[in-house]
């Protein structure tokens, strides 16, 4: 069974910096668009950033806008979400997941739509001091 297994997360003071990893027990990650999703305590979970199949197309939310890259690990089958000028409201669980049938989809394609992912991982802890 394919899996996803963030690492990465820690604490970190505010203005620091973190880069969080998304591996995959198979070569699901390469074969697919991925996504980064956050939830913080007593809130819903809420997008990150998103990448294409290619690699060629990224985005990040408008949260973290400026301080965030997704980008692709040259074996292919990691994704890494670097962010930096890191804040206490950065605070929560991060998780990867894989965009449903987007192998079939053209390279170019990734989604902001947590209803379109149909496999997550576990979530790494990022918590900013203050």
């Amino acid at each position: 069974q394919v899996q996803l297994v963030e690492s990465g997360g820690g604490l970190v003071q505010a203005g620091g910096s973190l880069k969080l990893s998304c591996a995959a027990s198979e070569r699901t990650v390469s074969s697919y668009a991925m996504g980064w999703f956050r939830q913080a305590p007593g809130k819903e979970r809420a997008f990150v950033a998103a990448i294409s199949r290619s690699g060629g197309n990224t985005y990040c939310a408008d949260s973290v806008k400026g301080r965030c890259t997704i980008s692709r690990g040259n074996a292919q089958n990691t994704v890494y979400l670097q962010m930096n000028s890191l804040k206490p409201e950065d605070t929560a669980v991060y998780y990867c997941a894989r965009v449903q049938s987007s192998r079939y989809y053209a390279g170019t394609y990734y989604t902001t739509v947590a209803e379109q992912y149909d496999l997550w991982g576990q979530g790494t802890q990022v918590t900013v001091s203050s």
